[in-house]
């Protein structure tokens, strides 16, 4: 075991400040360049990075400081600590406040073939979208639903429409895989899921997607109200959803840039 570094603050936020500049450079940094980033002198820079890079932490190789397969290990291990439930339920009620409407957290089934929603938190409003958690819905249907699908590979996407019907709910749900898939394409390239009055009469939704760390969709935020109040506030709907589903997505690790994603 080599030699640890100071376990001053300063070498400990020192230490943190190189592996956030590590971990934002790709192809690694150079000692020049590593001390530029942390505003740390190159001698005392060594002190830190001799031990981190022969413990496993660092890898040191052409002279560039790359990640080493030790802190992946750790970050794998925090993050695993971190139940997405546990997590979602603050950034949900913070949700709920922005935009007074009803809050879901929505995730595939076991099996794969449905959305279920795994905690709501519903609006304080006296006319509000009102349902239990642990309610399924066919992935075609929901705003919550169509998104989880529409983060599904094509081979995916048509294996499950060969598998399942599109019975109708309601006189808005989408019945036509040749409509459900152009609609889908645009839920990737948008980033959004709205579905109004698909799932059920008079009820519309706006969800985004919550990515862990190595860049899957594992669930969908979900704002869901009365569809009047969707036609009137349906902008407040998508910037929250949108938003909050984003500091889902950092606090689980995910660090590339939230945008518009196409095939």
């Amino acid at each position: 075991m080599a030699r640890k570094p100071d376990g001053s603050p300063r070498a400990l936020q020192r230490v943190l400040d190189i592996f956030g500049a590590i971990a934002a450079a790709p192809e690694g940094l150079s000692l020049t360049e590593l001390s530029v980033r942390v505003r740390t002198p190159k001698s005392s820079l060594l002190t830190l990075l001799r031990p981190l890079s022969i413990d496993g932490y660092l890898v040191h190789q052409d002279g560039r400081y790359s990640l080493g397969s030790e802190i992946f290990a750790l970050s794998e291990s925090i993050l695993a600590a971190r139940k997405v439930g546990n997590l979602l339920r603050d950034l949900m009620l913070e949700a709920r406040e922005q935009c007074g409407e009803t809050v879901v957290h929505a995730a595939f089934t076991r099996e794969g073939n449905e959305v279920v929603y795994v905690d709501v938190l519903e609006s304080r409003q006296m006319i509000r979208y009102s349902v239990p958690a642990g309610v399924k819905r066919p992935l075609y249907t929901s705003a919550a639903g169509q998104l989880l699908l529409a983060y599904r590979d094509e081979a995916w996407q048509d294996d499950y429409l060969k598998s399942v019907p599109l019975k109708p709910l309601t006189s808005e749900t989408i019945t036509d895989p040749i409509v459900l898939r152009k609609k889908l394409r645009k839920i990737r390239a948008d980033g959004v899921s709205i579905s109004v009055s698909e799932a059920v009469e008079g009820a519309s939704g706006v969800a985004a997607p919550i990515f862990n760390v190595r860049g899957e969709v594992v669930a969908a935020l979900l704002i869901a109200g009365p569809s009047t109040r969707q036609d009137r506030d349906g902008s407040v709907w998508r910037d929250v959803a949108v938003s909050f589903a984003a500091k889902a997505s950092r606090a689980l690790g995910y660090r590339a840039t939230l945008k518009a994603d196409s095939r």
